[in-house]
């Protein structure tokens, strides 16, 4: 009995970001809740003793859940939306309030309904909850290449549903200036500068190709991580991925290396090394002026 309320409390300490998950998924509490409530249930017949991180475990099995609830939607061509509906409002602390609120608007909501279920949730997971490409891939039974497409089509539609005189896109300016904040502590070797700027949990994501270039496969934390930049960040030029501020690495002036960057609640949250030739290829690059 006592493994089980421990079992509990610990899901308890993810169920908020779990709801916010399913929430952006499905653009509904009820449906949120009832797909929170199944990781549970799949959960409690699972020997947690082999799930070496429960809170990945948990988006993974979130993710899947809501993945079928929107193909089956799909199929029933139903609209559950909750259009009168507030985003969940226990999503704990005052940067997880920040980030529902600057990325789970109605408006925002509306046009992910648009979205074909596997490019709703590319989305999603890894441009709003960090989530990689190689655990996305999972879930939608594709490689983290094609899953990357995903999340760039499915960013492509959202940028042109939203690009409008009416809806002046205000995000993307501060992004930007946070991106070339960064890239100019990086080079200037400035600590304080980077440690301003990230997210104490950030999260430093190598592809195979960057790592053998040197950088760790995954890196943690925002003092690792600005040591890792300290100094570096030379070469590197503010540019646009898929319509995202994100900054490249140019050698004989070809991108050798792609930087791209998840930015909430005004820190960087995530950032990704791209070096693999085919995926480099399939971005969509535009250089910006320094």
């Amino acid at each position: 009995m006592a493994n089980d309320d421990l079992l509990a409390e610990r899901f308890e300490r993810v169920r908020p970001r779990l709801r916010a998950v399913a929430y952006r998924m499905l653009g509904s509490l009820t449906e949120a809740d009832d797909a929170v409530q199944e990781a549970w249930l799949r959960l409690q017949r699972t020997d947690d003793r082999e799930i070496g991180n429960l809170a990945a475990w948990l988006t993974t099995v979130v993710g899947r859940v809501c993945l079928d609830m929107l193909r089956s939607r799909t199929q029933r061509r139903e609209e559950p939306l909750d259009l009168d509906a507030e985003p969940p409002a226990d999503a704990a602390d005052p940067e997880q309030q920040a980030m529902l609120a600057d990325s789970v608007g109605l408006a925002l909501l509306v046009v992910l309904d648009t979205l074909a279920p596997t490019e709703r949730l590319a989305f999603v997971l890894h441009d709003l909850f960090a989530v990689s490409f190689d655990e996305i891939a999972v879930m939608v039974g594709r490689s983290p290449a094609a899953a990357r497409q995903l999340a760039s089509r499915a960013r492509r539609r959202i940028q042109a549903a939203t690009d409008t005189p009416d809806t002046p896109d205000t995000d993307a300016p501060r992004k930007r200036a946070i991106v070339d904040a960064f890239l100019t502590a990086s080079r200037g070797g400035d600590m304080a500068g980077l440690l301003e700027l990230l997210d104490p949990d950030v999260v430093l994501r190598a592809d195979l190709a960057a790592a053998r270039l040197g950088s760790a496969g995954e890196t943690r934390g925002a003092e690792v991580v600005a040591r890792f930049f300290a100094g570096r960040a030379q070469a590197a030029v503010p540019a646009l991925i898929d319509g995202v501020p994100a900054a490249v690495v140019l050698r004989e002036n070809r991108v050798f290396i792609a930087l791209t960057f998840i930015v909430t609640a005004g820190r960087i949250a995530a950032i990704e090394s791209i070096a693999d030739p085919d995926d480099l290829a399939a971005l969509d690059i535009t250089y910006l002026p320094r």
